[in-house]
């Protein structure tokens, strides 16, 4: 329809903002390959700064206090603690990454020991 009574995305097909209960197997793919490209270059710059003798101290907190990806649960990779969300069984306090706002430009790869 044209005019006064246009239908608008909303009125189409409901909430515009849609969000999958789950991560496709693709999205898992990219979400490791980033994981996978942070650990990269953290080490590039570690090697770079260690072949000048020179140091970073929050470097150095990322390369002891951050597990690499490899080193991961896939509990850990795809979910994240949180206070709010009681789930059943294993998944209990523990929402999707998907679900977290910006889960693609920051880092959650520490939990609260046994969660």
């Amino acid at each position: 329809m044209f005019g006064l009574f246009k239908q608008t995305p909303v009125a189409l097909g409901g909430y515009l903002w849609k969000n999958p209960w789950r991560l496709s197997a693709l999205r898992k793919y990219r979400h490791r390959k980033r994981l996978q490209n942070v650990d990269e270059v953290v080490s590039t710059v570690s090697e770079a700064l260690n072949t000048n003798n020179q140091s970073c101290k929050l470097l150095r907190v990322i390369e002891e206090g951050l597990p690499r990806e490899s080193e991961m649960s896939p509990k850990d990779k795809y979910s994240v603690f949180t206070k709010t969300t009681r789930g059943k069984g294993i998944q209990g306090w523990r929402k999707s990454i998907h679900k977290v706002p910006k889960w693609t430009k920051i880092t959650h790869r520490t939990n609260p020991l046994g969660f």
